[in-house]
This record gives structure tokens, sequence and C-alpha cells, in this order.
């Protein structure tokens, strides 16, 4: 075998406070999170929101020391990778690739070039597979392949999604087990997983699998742990006022807390690095919601980050992946036959679910268009008259 190379995919995050406004701007940028009926409109509007949510996003940071840890904890996961497809005889190169954030996936891809890497193996840092995560970095990465001549002789495969790897179970299982027994009562505390959310339109009109791998993936973990613990799962990081999967995170600690609960250990299911969504909207956030519902003892588990155990998975995920049949980025992007991506791309006359997106977006730019209006005093009701 030639020279083999792996990718890590991963979101990317501010790495000091300077870079949160262009962060979030690379972030709206991007039609699979906020899609338009119009192309021109993306940039101005994700200039607009991302002026907006600065300064909180930045206070949020300062929490956590300034910046975000997932540059380098991905980058030590790559170099524990490496190291441990060496031990097991596979030499790779490893490349980290940020959908938002440097070091950015097309910059990984021109190193890859570079190095003349022969068979690459592409592993987003996501276990469940959606369209808003792992499936925009597919999309890139289809482009770039479709745009760069010198990328067609590099015979490549994508691993989807992962949930189900032993490996990554027992690391999960391992992780949560260390933090049960911190209590007098393990088996008495209550598991509460949480994941990150995406709007309930992905799963339900676009045929995101996303939901049905997280609770495919709770159950595994919870079977793999084999206690006799009750445990909830829960949806964080809602923005915006569309409806997400539920239940809340925030709803559900309330909840459990007026149920008598006390005791509980928090599980970050979709996140396998130490970031703002854990350091500080699970840390900080979740724990004084929890502190005001009555759950005192509350404590988190910690993300796989570097631990042995996933690293072995993750190098397993590699081997497996070189050894099978090659899959290939529009079978990724797809995933399911009907999976369409969100919101459909053209218009589709009639009482159509397509129209009712569409028609929801022109509401959605009238409204930022009326707000904009009023507060600097300026724009077209004020140029005919109706607004003073």
């Amino acid at each position: 075998m030639g020279r083999v190379g792996v990718l890590l995919l991963n979101l990317g995050g501010p790495d000091k406070l300077e870079d949160v406004g262009p962060f979030l701007y690379n972030l709206f940028s991007d039609p699979e999170i906020i899609r338009l009926p119009f192309r021109w409109l993306q940039k101005p509007l994700a200039w607009f929101i991302a002026s907006r949510r600065t300064r909180t996003s930045q206070e949020n940071y300062k929490q956590i020391g300034g910046g975000s840890p997932l540059r380098r904890i991905t980058e030590a996961q790559g170099e524990a990778l490496k190291e441990q497809l060496s031990h097991l005889g596979q030499e790779a190169n490893i490349y980290v690739g940020m959908r938002y954030w440097n070091p950015y996936t097309e910059e990984a891809i021109a190193q890859i070039t570079q190095d003349n890497i022969e068979h690459l193996v592409i592993l987003p840092l996501y276990p469940q597979f959606s369209i808003s995560t792992s499936g925009s970095s597919f999309r890139l990465l289809e482009k770039l392949w479709q745009e760069d001549p010198k990328l067609q002789p590099i015979d490549y495969t994508v691993i989807p999604s992962w949930y189900k790897e032993p490996g990554y179970l027992q690391a999960m299982a391992e992780l949560i087990a260390q933090e049960l027994e911190q209590f007098p009562n393990p088996d008495e505390v209550h598991i509460f997983f949480s994941a990150h959310g995406v709007p309930k339109s992905y799963v339900e009109e676009a045929g995101d699998p996303y939901q049905q791998e997280i609770e495919e993936c709770t159950a595994l973990i919870m079977q793999t742990l084999n206690r006799p613990n009750v445990h909830t799962l829960a949806y964080q990081s809602r923005v915006g006022p569309v409806e997400w999967l539920q239940p809340y995170t925030e709803d559900a600690l309330k909840e459990l807390g007026a149920k008598g609960v006390k005791d509980l250990v928090v599980v970050p299911i979709s996140f396998v690095s130490e970031h703002i969504e854990t350091l500080q909207e699970i840390d900080i956030e979740y724990r004084e919601v929890a502190e005001e519902a009555g759950i005192h003892n509350f404590r988190r588990v910690p993300a796989p980050n570097t631990h042995p155990v996933f690293i072995n998975a993750l190098a397993d995920l590699v081997i497996n992946a070189l050894k099978n049949p090659s899959f290939k980025l529009s079978q990724a992007a797809q995933m399911k036959k009907r999976v369409k991506m969100y919101p459909q791309e053209r218009w589709e006359w009639g009482l159509t679910t397509s129209a009712e997106v569409w028609n929801g977006r022109i509401a959605m730019l009238g409204f930022i268009a009326l707000i904009i209006e009023l507060i600097t005093g300026h724009g077209f009701l004020h140029m005919i008259g109706l607004l003073q």
C-alpha cells in the first residue's frame, strides 16, 4: 500500500477572543446552517448575526480561558492516533480539517496533495451523522474533489458515522463508571445524556438520521455500561425561534429536579472533545439550572479526548476502512435515497413542504428587514411614509 493519510474533520473554534466574530461569521455563512432564497444575502446576514452575537459569545469564551481548546485537543488526538496506528503496523500521516476555523479543511486538502497521499481515510470526529455537521464537511469535500484535478488520483474512503464502534462505546462506559463511583450510592445516580440539538425539521422533513443515531447510541452505551441506573436523553444548544429536537436539556433538568432527583451525572454524548458546549454550556449554565432545580450533586463525564480506549477505537476504524470497499463522498452526503438536504434549493409549486420552507424564508427576511429598519430609522417603509 502506498502513502496513507487520515483526515480528521471537526467544527473548529476560536483560538482567542478576537477570533470569535470571524468564527461566527464563517459559521453562519454556511448555507447548511442558514439556507436563504438568494445566495447574495448569505454573507450580509451572516455578518449581521455574527455582529449581534460576538460580545455575548466572547463573554462565554472568557469563562473557559479566552478561547476554544478544540484545535489543541484534536491535534493531540491526531498524534495519539498516529502512534497507535504505527503500533498496529500501519504508518499514516494525520491531517486536521476544521470547517469554520483554522486549520481549515481546504488547507488540510492542500497539504494532502502536496504530500502525495495515495490512500486517504476521511474520519469525522462526530460519532453520529447529521447533515449540519458531517454532512456539511462532506459537501465541501465533494465540491473540492470536483474542482481540483489533483485530487482525482487519490483513493479515498469516508467513514460517515461510527457510534456503534465497540471501542467508542467501551470508552464512554468507562468514563461514565468513573464518575458514578464518586457518589456514595453509584447505582442510584441519574445518568443524563445531553446531545447537541438540531432543528426538528432536519429530521422530520429532510430525513436527517441524527436523532435515530443518537437514541441508538444512548441505548448501546447503557447496554455496554451494564448498570441499573435510570437515564434521560435531552438536547442542548438550541438557538432561534424554530422548534428543535426535544426534550431540551434545561427543561429536562428542571423536570428531574421537580421529581426529587439529587444526584446527576451528565454525559455529553455527541462530543468527543472538550469545547464551549461542554466547558461553558454544561459545566456552568446547566449546572446553575440543575442547582436551582434542587439537583445539588452535579457531575459531568469528561469528553473522550485522548482516552486510550477511544484512540484505539479510532485506529480500528481506520484499519477497517482501509481493508473494506471504498465509501464515497456522494454516498456519505446522501446517506439514504429519500434524504434531501434541508431546505430544498428550488421552488416546488403547490401546498408542498418546499413551498412552505421558501415562504418561511421570505417571511424571515422580511421580519429581519423590519427590525433593522425600526432600529436604524431608515428603509423602504420610511421612504414611502408608512413609518415615521
